[in-house]
């Protein structure tokens, strides 16, 4: 009788079915943890990740995290505040600029709101910081997104070699938005482990 039955492939499937979900739940309580601590500390930049912006004007979710950078700064933490972002669909602007624009209109200078060049993704972002960064002797920096977001923030750029610290926004629409969020939670379940494999 050959060792692998139909009963026994059903039993092994079952059981690495069962080692996947417990191993995507310990990730998703894992996001979940680190969405709500706020590590706000003094770094060399605070650097904010872009969302959407539309004819000019940051999205409320985009605002939401601007805001708290903003905040971050008037509060001491860093001397600049970085900002990434990409072109959308249509768009002649990038997230980052309208993001710079926002913040000199709450009051930065220019040269404390920086525009990094546009990027396409989560990673050109922070590999647009870690740029900023060359030659600099600390890369203290200080990220600022929605709370989903910071485990794989922090993933990405411990692998490009910066000294990250998480600081959650506390208004974001998602954040006020259980069904919301926790949709954003569940999807970081993939994409952690993902990041963590793949993006090196």
């Amino acid at each position: 009788m050959p060792f692998w039955t139909v009963r026994r492939r059903f039993i092994a499937a079952t059981v690495v079915a069962v080692l996947l979900l417990i191993a995507w739940a310990a990730v998703v309580i894992t996001v979940a943890v680190t969405a709500v601590r706020d590590e706000a500390t003094t770094a060399d930049a605070i650097a904010v990740l872009g969302a959407a912006q539309y004819n000019g004007r940051p999205s409320p979710v985009f605002r939401a995290r601007l805001d708290h950078a903003a905040a971050l700064y008037q509060r001491g933490y860093a001397p600049v505040i970085l900002v990434t972002g990409g072109v959308g669909s249509r768009d002649t602007l990038s997230e980052s600029e309208v993001g710079r624009r926002y913040l000199v209109k709450l009051g930065l200078s220019g040269e404390s709101a920086v525009a990094l060049p546009a990027a396409s993704s989560t990673y050109s972002s922070l590999a647009g910081v870690a740029r900023w960064f060359a030659g600099r002797d600390t890369k203290r920096v200080l990220l600022v997104s929605d709370g989903f977001h910071m485990l794989r923030l922090k993933i990405i750029a411990m692998r490009l070699g910066l000294v990250a610290f998480s600081s959650p926004t506390p208004s974001s629409p998602i954040r006020s938005n259980a069904r919301l969020n926790a949709g954003y939670l569940l999807a970081e379940g993939f994409k952690v482990p993902v990041t963590w494999l793949f993006q090196r």
